[in-house]
């Protein structure tokens, strides 16, 4: 009976590290041809007053925190902030609600099945349920309105969260796939 129950803590114990150290997955990310991302040196938001998109607007209090963790992979490369921009950042978000499920097994299967012909099969049950956002960042050439380099990565989001630790470290997770090198 001990060890039973000491086994149940220590799952609960790995599932509660597995959920809080989640991390940031890189859904894509795609580059112009040709086009050499050193040869700019300024950046700039575009208005995001001036979106039509109801989730950018239900989603604002996040946005400035998505700013900055933008903002501060642009520097690090180089960039700086401009009122005329030789790149225009162009950032989406969206989120989606998602279940985490787990699947039972074998040893789940009640032990009596009755005599009629029953059957027992494998199925997947709702742990939990949680927010996963999705960020796109676009760069755009602003002399030629080009878009240049995209890139998004989800991750799970938690209310717990008022520094927005991990949407830092998704863009941070996304800039490393950025052509230029952090200086």
């Amino acid at each position: 009976m001990r060890v039973e129950s000491g086994m149940r803590v220590i799952q609960l114990v790995v599932f509660l590290c597995l959920t809080a150290c989640s991390t940031a997955q890189v859904v894509s990310v795609d580059k112009a041809p040709g086009v050499d991302l050193t040869a700019y040196h300024t950046y700039n938001f575009l208005d995001s007053a001036a979106r039509n998109e109801e989730g950018f607007q239900m989603l604002s209090p996040r946005i400035p925190a998505l700013k900055t963790a933008v903002a501060q992979q642009l520097e690090q490369r180089g960039y700086r902030l401009a009122d005329e921009p030789d790149l225009w950042v162009n950032i989406g978000v969206m989120v989606a609600s998602k279940v985490q499920t787990r699947q039972t097994y074998l040893r789940d299967a009640p032990l009596y099945m009755g005599q009629r012909r029953y059957h027992w099969e494998s199925q997947d049950i709702p742990v939990r349920q949680y927010q996963e956002g999705t960020t796109t960042v676009d760069i755009v050439d602003a002399a030629r309105n080009q878009l240049i380099w995209k890139g998004a990565v989800t991750t799970p989001l938690s209310k717990q969260d008022p520094q927005d630790k991990e949407l830092k470290l998704s863009i941070a997770t996304l800039f490393k796939q950025y052509p230029v090198p952090v200086r």
